[in-house]
């Protein structure tokens, strides 16, 4: 629901907003609902209260149960129900309707005057009868006192049809050409009829003659008559017995007495337009008159423009509630415009929720903007150079600033920054790129703004179970908070950046910085990883080596404390045999000190060797006959073999060789000697 408040009073829209097509699903419409503001904050107050293509009238039953709309296309009459709110009935006809009127205090009897000269009497069962006339008809007007129905058109006579004895009488003979409108006035009963010469004629339905004539030139100026030749008469509207409203094609609205012959007000809309709907508000002694541009409120005794209800689309008929503060409007637009303005009454029985919605409304008011007005403060005006015009009409102060005219504000700006443009263009080219950007996939983006706090919110369903529904929860959620229009202005706008590298930042916010500093050093070891994988045979090599390096030290350490666990237990000094090695072969040592300063040197030997890489051990080891070789495969690694020295392997190889056939020897000989004793003892025949 739109509020507008022009000149202080609060002016309801409730026709604004979104509406919703007729061929979607219950389940649809419930999700639009859902997700879109406007159509969940809008009012409709009756059901399908439009027309397919244009309104061209509404009136509402004398009862004011039942609201009655004519449009098209296909031309058609729509009856609403306000218990219901809702569509009664619909019905089809054969040509568009010029006016229409009720006839009885509720739907059953309707009265149509269509384009084509024909009228259509119609009950609650549908079309009853039709009947033609000889000229085109503009208006029509009912005598329920006789049941005689006016009709008025392109010709001078006021064609009477009796609806009790179903024929025509004879008809009432005007001066003017052509006529326009006609009204009855339901205290004196006098027929009042406006025709395109700017006349007044009225006729009393008893006597069936001509009571008078009101000439409706005399009343304007002398220059609108230079203009404009004579002023047609657009519309008519009684109040009270006495009082007479005359709108005409100039744009005027004339107040007379029907006693005199002058005006006593005009009020000119200022749009040369056709004034069509006068209606009067008493409570407020306001008149409410409508042109196809806007509907004005003025006062009845001074002409002083009260409010304006203006439209994007054309104006065709309006009808006030009677009693009440609302109005429709049909105009040239598919939805019937409704509009509510305390100020002239109360709302109607059948939709009094408008009344505590409006006093709600009232209780939060929201915050005006003014398209055609730029707010700044008093910093924005000293930097725009601005300040020479304050307290001049140019700048208009409000609360801590001014409002100026925004073609004043681009022309200050371009002004103080002219490079302003180039700026604002490359920016809208960047938003370009990145919104084609996003339809690209993606694994993870963060915000350029605050990216370290939208890292923890995704980080926090990172932490969870891959599989568990909190997990999916909380990133869903996380995500939907970086695209909360409510929040959205944390991850965009620069000026909400969050320092977390200063001190106030560091003691209200102690746990969060502690996090912040884990996460980065997590990222750390997470890019160190990432080199380690790159560089994984290095490494493995350099991990052998000092598994390698471990081993012998403790072998060194556990020699050490044998030998000196020994020495202990014997008082005299000893001589050790050591076994040849490619360390110690042909080396003896006569004392303890010796073995003490042969192993330092040991330890510091493979100090050396921690220190020096894996490539120049294998060279060592090369240089020494070592038994490490290397070599590289066909998928470009690299291989090591372990091997025996050459020397060694012949030396074990002659002694097992010698030591295997000495023991054959030694097993064959008494198994030879058995064999033989046997041959020699069996006899070769039994």
């Amino acid at each position: 629901m739109q509020v507008s408040n022009p000149n202080n009073i609060k002016i309801y829209n409730l026709s604004c907003g979104k509406s919703l097509p007729e061929f979607i699903s219950d389940k649809r419409k419930r999700s639009l609902l859902k997700k879109d503001d406007d159509l969940r904050r809008r009012i409709e107050l009756i059901q399908d209260f439009e027309m397919p293509t244009v309104s061209s009238n509404v009136k509402m039953s004398p009862d004011q149960q039942y609201i009655f709309a004519t449009g098209t296309y296909k031309p058609r009459v729509r009856c609403y129900d306000v218990k219901d709110l809702s569509l009664k009935f619909e019905r089809c006809l054969d040509a568009e309707v010029v006016k229409f009127d009720v006839l009885s205090e509720d739907y059953s009897k309707l009265v149509f005057l269509l384009n084509d000269r024909t009228v259509e009497l119609h009950t609650q069962q549908g079309r009853h009868y039709t009947v033609r006339i000889p000229k085109f008809g503009r208006d029509l007007a009912y005598h329920p006192a006789n049941c005689d129905l006016m009709l008025v058109g392109a010709g001078s006579e006021v064609y009477r049809l009796n609806l009790d004895q179903g024929r025509f009488l004879k008809s009432f003979e005007t001066q003017s050409p052509e006529l326009n409108v006609c009204t009855l006035n339901e205290f004196h009963h006098l027929l009042i009829t406006g025709g395109i010469d700017g006349r007044i004629e009225c006729w009393d339905p008893r006597s069936k003659c001509r009571a008078g004539i009101l000439d409706c030139n005399l009343g304007l100026s002398s220059s609108i008559m230079e203009g404009n030749g004579n002023v047609k008469v657009s519309s008519l509207k009684f109040k009270g017995p006495l009082h007479m409203a005359v709108g005409t094609s100039t744009g005027h609205v004339l107040l007379y007495d029907i006693r005199s012959q002058r005006p006593y007000i005009v009020k000119d809309h200022r749009y040369d337009l056709p004034i069509h709907s006068i209606d009067f508000n008493e409570e407020n002694n306001m008149v409410i008159s409508s042109d196809a541009r806007a509907v004005k409120f003025w006062n009845e005794t001074t002409g002083e423009a009260v409010t304006a209800v203006e439209l994007e689309s054309d104006i065709n008929d309006l009808h006030v509630v009677k009693g009440t503060g609302l109005f429709f409007l049909a105009n040239e637009s598919p939805k019937i415009r409704s509009y509510f303005i305390p100020m002239l009454g109360p709302a109607p029985k059948w939709c009094l929720f408008l009344d505590n919605l409006t006093e709600e409304l009232e209780e939060n008011p929201t915050q005006e903007m003014y398209d055609d007005y730029k707010f700044l403060t008093q910093k924005d005006v000293a930097n725009l150079g601005l300040t020479n015009l304050v307290g001049t009409s140019l700048l208009k102060a409000y609360m801590h600033g001014y409002f100026v005219d925004m073609r004043l504000y681009h022309k200050a700006l371009s002004i103080a920054n002219p490079f302003a443009y180039k700026e604002y263009r490359k920016k809208k080219i960047a938003d370009k790129i990145e919104e084609a950007r996003e339809n690209r996939v993606k694994l993870k983006k963060l915000p350029k703004v605050n990216r370290n706090l939208a890292d923890r919110l995704l980080s926090r369903a990172d932490e969870e179970e891959p599989n568990s529904g909190k997990k999916k929860k909380m990133k869903k959620e996380a995500t939907n908070l970086l695209s909360d229009p409510r929040f959205k202005a944390i991850f965009e706008d620069p000026s909400f950046q969050v320092d977390e590298e200063s001190e106030e930042f560091k003691l209200l916010n102690p746990v969060v910085s502690k996090q912040f500093e884990k996460q980065i050093s997590k990222k750390k070891t997470q890019t160190t990883q990432s080199d380690d994988e790159q560089n994984q045979l290095s490494d493995d090599d350099q991990k052998e080596g000092r598994k390698w390096i471990a081993e012998a030290k403790s072998e060194h350490k556990l020699k050490k404390k044998r030998i000196i666990g020994k020495s202990n237990t014997s008082a005299e000094p000893r001589m050790f045999e050591i076994k040849s090695d490619k360390h110690l072969e042909g080396n003896m040592f006569a004392t303890l000190d010796d073995l003490d300063a042969f192993y330092n040197d040991q330890i510091q030997n493979d100090k050396k060797r921690k220190i020096n890489s894996l490539e120049e051990r294998i060279e060592e080891e090369e240089n020494e006959k070592s038994f490490l070789v290397s070599s590289k495969n066909k998928m470009g690694g690299k291989e090591a073999t372990f091997r025996i020295k050459k020397e060694n392997k012949e030396k074990t190889r002659s002694e097992d060789e010698k030591k295997h056939r000495e023991e054959r020897r030694q097993v064959r000989r008494p198994a030879q000697k058995l064999q033989r004793q046997r041959v020699r003892k069996t006899p070769f025949f039994k």
